[in-house]
């Protein structure tokens, strides 16, 4: 893990955090979570979190959980942001476009997969 990634949160409290909004059945935007965590939202502090996701991803992994990265979405329009889909939209066999609603479709599939798999796990 990056030293910046290590500055912004624990990826365990970042875990416990996602782990929640997924037994919640919901997703949780950049702000709010960064909110959580006791920051305000800037793009320095958002490649920060990045980080810190992509470790817990890696975490997870590991003791064959589902990805939890994919429940942090953009206000916007409820998707990852290009680091998600940079770094793993392939590994799932997705390369369409970052928006729109192919891409909708396989983030609500991947979401469910966390949803259902915190939800049994309460």
């Amino acid at each position: 893990m990056s030293a910046a990634a290590g500055a912004l949160a624990d990826p365990e409290e970042v875990r416990a955090h996602l782990i929640a909004a997924a037994g919640a059945r919901q997703s949780i935007t950049y702000s709010e979570l960064l909110g959580l965590l006791g920051h305000s939202f800037s793009r320095p502090k958002m490649r920060a979190l990045c980080a810190v996701l992509t470790t817990v991803d890696e975490e997870a992994a590991a003791r064959s959980e589902p990805e939890l990265a994919v429940l942090v979405v953009r206000q916007s329009d409820g998707l990852p942001g290009q680091g998600w889909w940079v770094g793993c939209a392939a590994q799932h066999g997705y390369r369409g476009p970052w928006e729109g609603p192919s891409a909708k479709r396989v983030i609500k599939r991947l979401q469910a997969r966390a949803f259902d798999y915190w939800q049994a796990s309460r």
